[in-house]
């Protein structure tokens, strides 16, 4: 299998002609939305949804196994505290500012994760003055589970089909 690097000039290309390596050829539109069909990927809000929906059936479970109203509500906090800056980061990022151009699609990335972090940190702060009874234990099981469900929409997202472009081989 040949190795393939990215190049910008003409000469970068021979270059990596003579090295026995292709250079990289940018993707057709054809080819692009194949290659979306094929591997479709997970979208910010659905990522967001299943934490919320996890964090809703975690603060239930919570208050069923334990009947107090504190650690069932101290989970949920928990739970909040990765779902509301998930939606605000995820909104940030779709914005039409950010989508303008690469380079501000990259700043908009690590502005919106730090304002993301900010808010975790100050909900998890504020948490004893606005949780009557508050669990730490409860609250960093909502926290950690709920922020795990990252993975779990990764093994869940939508099947991939299979699809050939023309000029692409047969998926493997």
């Amino acid at each position: 299998m040949p190795i393939i690097v990215a190049s910008t000039s003409y000469e970068a290309d021979e270059e990596a002609n003579a090295r026995g390596v292709e250079p990289h050829k940018p993707l057709t539109a054809e080819e692009a939305r194949a290659l979306r069909q094929r591997d479709p990927s997970v979208s910010a809000w659905q990522v967001v949804r299943w934490q919320a929906l996890t964090g809703t059936l975690l603060t239930l479970l919570t208050w069923a196994v334990t009947q107090s109203s504190g650690t069932a509500w101290s989970a949920g906090y928990g739970a909040l505290a990765v779902v509301l800056p998930a939606a605000l980061f995820a909104r940030g990022l779709l914005s039409r500012v950010a989508l303008a151009s690469p380079g501000a699609a990259v700043a908009g990335f690590f502005v919106w994760e730090m304002v993301k972090i900010g808010l975790t940190l100050a909900m998890l702060f504020a948490a004893p003055r606005l949780v009557t009874g508050l669990s730490w234990p409860a609250m960093l099981v909502g926290l950690v589970v709920t922020m795990k469900v990252y993975w779990v929409a990764l093994l869940v997202r939508p099947k991939k089909t299979v699809m050939t472009a023309p000029g692409m081989g047969a998926p493997n």
